[in-house]
């Protein structure tokens, strides 16, 4: 089959939709194409999800507008299913592939999870199909290790045999269809006619801008993109330590800098989680050979030494009422790395809790959306010494912190998140919050 067939079989909705990976990023594109009409078959190695989604189920908690409802619309209609086994894949048209990139413990990539995928699916692999790495890549990936495990494994030619191409996800827990939906995509084609293609594919579920590049090209985008982030993140929270220092507000303080034109400081925090930024900088620095990134490696550092920094704020609370780290009780509100989601993946607040108890401290963590962590928080706070707010669920913001703080030890509060303008003057409490001595 020529692309110019497949692309008007993408057109007419006649081509078969394979997804592999039904995480954050997969299962909404899965779904989404399942809605817009394609046969689309999901695949995943957990078992437990596949049956989840099977039935209808969304597996991820958290707020997701419209997924739940999404899932088991086109699970109903059959135009979406799920399965473990790869040899359905044979006769796709389309394959995407949503995998983890993590980086290791001295900030390498690790494939292992799309090396796996890519070898698997090599072995039942057709000619004629379109394979689109939708994971997040260090720059040279797709040429380096893409393209030569897909053609050892199916023993075809990309390009030739199969097309080849890199469409960066650009998710987020909380607005997953919002954004699939509305966001802009860099189109990475192992050629222009295979972006040509891929455009066609990706136009039947996005409205937002498709900019056909080459493959290298998308692999520097997704991660310089979130490079800039961390660095920016990083910014705010540094001048939120000098606040401290000088005994200002970094939350009114970033107010008043973003009324001057060109200015956008990012909110400082108990530090960054998720899949994409802790780990994207390094992918995007793991590639240079001959320059020594020396900014991206600093707002690395800046950024995850948050945790300890939030633990130090808290020491001092404690310490004022004559009460020693590992004599406290402390506990921590919100274990996801995003509000009102469950994605725990790098998440500040295991750090915090790691650093913590390490120190001695005994922590409690509740979480509305962890199902770990999802006990009574009303008995959690009896007999403890400090309130630590990591995340900033909503749930949080309207907590009745009166009937709370009754049933403490030590009435401490620390808001790394600036989830709490001030407590209202009838309640007696040590309140502190990051970035600020007022």
């Amino acid at each position: 089959m020529t692309l110019s067939a497949l692309q008007d079989k993408i057109t007419n909705k006649e081509a078969t939709v394979a997804i592999i990976g039904l995480g954050y990023v997969g299962l909404p594109v899965a779904c989404m194409f399942a809605k817009a009409g394609f046969k689309t078959l999901g695949v995943d190695i957990d078992q437990a999800r596949v049956d989840k989604i099977n039935q209808g189920i969304n597996p991820i908690e958290g707020i997701e507008p419209g997924l739940s409802e999404l899932v088991q619309s086109v699970t109903e209609t059959q135009n979406l299913t799920c399965t473990t086994d790869y040899a359905m894949l044979a006769d796709a048209d389309v394959i995407t592939i949503s995998v983890q990139t993590p980086v290791d413990s001295d900030h390498q990539p690790r494939y292992e999870h799309l090396k796996s995928a890519l070898t698997t699916l090599g072995n039942v692999l057709s000619a004629d199909t379109l394979v689109i790495i939708e994971s997040t890549l260090s720059p040279g990936t797709m040429t380096r290790i893409v393209q030569p495990t897909l053609e050892a494994s199916s023993g075809l030619q990309a390009g030739t045999d199969f097309y080849l191409g890199h469409c960066p996800e650009r998710v987020m827990p909380g607005r997953l269809l919002h954004n699939i939906q509305m966001m802009n995509r860099v189109i990475g084609g192992l050629t222009p006619e295979i972006a040509k293609v891929m455009t066609t594919f990706y136009q039947q579920i996005v409205q937002g801008d498709l900019d056909t590049t080459d493959v290298l090209t998308a692999e520097l985008v997704k991660t310089t993109e979130n490079a800039y982030r961390d660095v920016q993140i990083a910014f705010a929270n540094e001048v939120a330590q000098i606040c401290e220092d000088v005994g200002a507000d970094v939350w009114e303080l970033r107010q008043l800098v973003n009324k001057s034109p060109g200015r956008n400081m990012l909110y400082p925090g108990a530090g960054v989680g998720g899949h994409c930024i802790p780990k994207d900088p390094w992918l995007l620095i793991s590639s240079a050979t001959h320059s020594t990134p020396s900014l991206i490696p600093t707002a690395r550092a800046v950024n995850a030494s948050m945790p300890q920094h939030v633990l130090h704020l808290t020491e001092n609370a404690l310490s004022k009422h004559g009460i020693a780290l590992k004599d406290a009780k402390i506990v921590a509100l919100g274990y996801a790395y995003l509000e009102n989601s469950d994605d725990t993946r790098n998440s500040p607040s295991e750090a915090f809790v790691q650093v913590t108890r390490s120190a001695g401290a005994e922590v409690c963590i509740h979480d509305p959306y962890v199902p770990a962590y999802q006990q009574s928080l009303d008995d959690m706070v009896h007999n403890a010494d400090a309130l630590v707010i990591l995340v900033a669920h909503d749930m949080y913001k309207t907590l009745d912190w009166q009937s709370l703080l009754s049933t403490m030890r030590t009435t401490i509060i620390v808001d790394s998140r600036n989830v709490i303008d001030a407590l209202p003057a009838t309640i007696e409490a040590d309140f502190v919050r990051l970035g600020s001595q007022k």
